[in-house]
């Protein structure tokens, strides 16, 4: 039995293509694993505060020496972190706004990438901790991007996921959504057919 963790970051609800991937994701993984739990962290109902003063003194300082908003952060990022550190495949669900990925999921890795815990400094560099765990990252672009100079999702997402330990990423993007009717039902298609494969 694995555990899935969903990452959701669109700031839209209805008519989301990510969110549409995402619940065809899941249908699709019950189907195949029927025994596996999921989790869904929606980042826009719940939005993670933005990286600030509070959360790195709930990181740096004594326990003792730590405030009550500090330890709430701290807190919070624990959380956020234990339910990483639980899952076996980690699902970002990530819409591509300016070339890059929304603020809030910047604002959720900004909390689980931590030091000691899903990373650590060596003598010859930094070292993921997260090894044998799965990351699929579904996208959804307005035009088209893959593998040209403007796409700052993948590269960066793939940095990002190596850094903590996870080389197993699979990407499935959906692009094209704003360029025509044609334009967007072949990228949606393709996006679904990715997915088919990937559950």
């Amino acid at each position: 039995m694995s555990r899935v963790l969903i990452i959701e970051s669109s700031a839209r609800q209805q008519d989301s293509v990510s969110r549409q991937l995402t619940q065809r994701f899941i249908s699709q993984w019950k189907a195949a694993h029927p025994a596996d739990t999921i989790t869904v962290r929606d980042l826009a109902v719940n939005p993670v505060p933005h990286l600030d003063a509070n959360l790195l003194g709930g990181w740096m300082k004594p326990q003792e020496q730590r405030n009550t908003q500090e330890l709430e952060a701290l807190a919070r990022s624990n959380q956020l972190t234990d339910e990483v550190l639980a899952a076996d495949v980690l699902v970002l669900a990530a819409p591509m706004y300016n070339f890059a990925i929304p603020s809030t999921l910047k604002a959720w890795l900004d909390h689980v990438l931590r030091a000691g815990v899903t990373f650590k400094y060596t003598e010859t560099g930094p070292q993921g901790l997260l090894i044998g765990k799965r990351a699929i990252v579904l996208t959804a672009r307005g035009g088209i991007y893959a593998g040209s100079a403007s796409d700052h999702q993948e590269p960066y997402l793939r940095q990002v996921m190596g850094f903590i330990g996870i080389h197993d990423v699979t990407f499935i993007h959906a692009e094209g959504l704003n360029m025509g009717r044609d334009f967007h039902d072949k990228g949606l298609n393709q996006a679904i057919a990715r997915l088919a494969e990937v559950a």
